[in-house]
């Protein structure tokens, strides 16, 4: 590339020149000069300090490229007189801002290493996209003009153009959704390896389980840990939502719900109370963006007594199904996590025996549990009642195929979770 002399040329001829290449570097970029021969153009190259030479002569101009990489700000100043001079004249501009080294595909002339970055634009352009921009500003230019042109780029050309430029930012498209969808599929199994491995089966408990998350991640987490050899605490927490946001707050809550505390050889355990309160204390004290709200059930099962104590905040009430009699729900108050630091919260205690199941679950698996109605209050779905004395497992089974055969719209989905035990006879 040579360097750059002033031309007097311009100055001396008279008829339409096509191209004026302004710019503060030394030299220009052979790509361009390249693409001007190719394209048959008239052009001349000015110093942008030179404009002034030119000035008188505006109206033989049909568009103008500003090279203005690095300009300083003397530079910029007189860049801005420049550019309110051209659009007086209704001059077609395209301003050149940077040099980039990743190639960009070029259609119609060989690639080079080298594509253009233009103004208020954070994509590369390729040289076909900039005869495109000169053409289409030669065209209005010599319309206006009323000189008669014929188009400089066939239409089938730009077609062509936009088709591949298109179909460059659908692949580029398609490859970030594939990433992005990677990346929510590894962030659902790393929240997966927050959940419980081993299930606290014994010879007269067994233990059953339900997590199906709407998306790759979910918004519900439970647990269900031995606290010491004759206690089970076990719980469902539920975002409001679901998708990241919320599957990041479970993380949080599963490491903020404690269930005992240990101080030097003896430990005591949380109350079902105390440890709602003090999640809710903890959460709050987070002030999550987005008004971020969980609800929970924790449960604490002695299997020497049987004795079920239970607090909740917000979440839909457990269900204690007794052989051969409806189903129960084990309603108590209790305001959603998060909200206000100082809510209270009750617990009740209840008498197991034989043969009965607990069942614990996230507000998604209610369209096939059961409903509240205005009139009748809450009623079981007709699909939970066929299965329930079915044993916990089998019963597990029948509601995940129920799950997954639910007819909703997309838009209704919602993570599903679901605890269950049964005291066996």
């Amino acid at each position: 590339m040579g360097k750059i002399n002033l031309l007097t040329a311009i100055e001396q001829d008279k008829s339409f020149t096509d191209v004026l290449y302004l710019t503060n570097q030394s030299n220009v970029p052979s790509e361009i000069k390249r693409l001007l021969k190719k394209r048959k153009l008239s052009y001349h190259i000015l110093p942008i300090d030179k404009f002034a030479n030119v000035r008188d002569r505006l109206f033989l101009i049909g568009t103008v490229i500003i090279d203005t990489k690095e300009a300083n700000s003397s530079q910029q100043q007189q860049l801005a007189r420049i550019i309110e001079s051209l659009e007086i004249e209704n001059i077609g501009m395209i301003i050149l801002t940077d040099r980039q080294e990743v190639p960009v595909k070029s259609f119609s002339i060989s690639p080079s290493k080298t594509s253009f970055s233009m103004v208020n634009s954070m994509e590369s352009v390729s040289t076909d996209e900039l005869w495109a921009k000169i053409s289409a500003n030669l065209a209005y230019r010599k319309h206006s003009s009323g000189i008669t042109t014929k188009p400089l780029v066939p239409r089938k050309h730009v077609l062509r153009i936009h088709r591949n430029k298109l179909a460059e930012q659908l692949s580029m498209t398609k490859s970030l959704a594939d990433n992005l969808a990677e990346q929510l599929r590894l962030a659902g199994l790393v929240q997966q390896d927050f959940l419980p491995t081993q299930i606290p089966n014994t010879d007269e408990v067994q233990w059953a389980s339900l997590f199906m998350p709407a998306e790759w991640v979910s918004g519900d987490i439970y647990d269900m840990v031995r606290v010491d050899e004759q206690h089970i605490g076990f719980y469902i927490a539920d975002v409001v939502g679901h998708g990241m946001p919320a599957a990041l707050l479970t993380i949080f809550v599963k490491q903020a719900l404690m269930m005992r505390e240990t101080y030097e050889s003896n430990y005591r355990i949380f109350p079902p109370t105390e440890v709602i309160s003090n999640l809710n204390v903890r959460m709050a004290a987070q002030k999550l963006s987005g008004y971020q709200f969980a609800t929970c059930c924790y449960c604490l099962f002695n299997t020497k007594t049987l004795q079920l104590t239970y607090a909740r905040a917000g979440h839909p009430y457990p269900i204690l199904i007794r052989p051969g009699q409806q189903p129960e729900q084990l309603q108590i108050r209790g305001s959603l996590l998060g909200v206000f630091e100082q809510a209270e919260y009750t617990q009740q205690t209840v008498q197991l025996q034989r043969g009965d199941k607990l069942l614990v679950y996230s507000d998604g698996a209610e369209p096939f549990i059961g409903n509240f109605n205005d009139t009748t209050g809450f009623g079981f779905s007709d699909e939970f009642l066929e299965v329930k004395d079915l044993p916990v497992v089998e019963m597990m089974d029948k509601l995940n195929t129920i799950a997954h055969n639910q007819k909703i719209e997309p838009s209704e989905i919602d993570d599903i979770t679901i605890v269950a035990f049964e005291i066996l006879p």
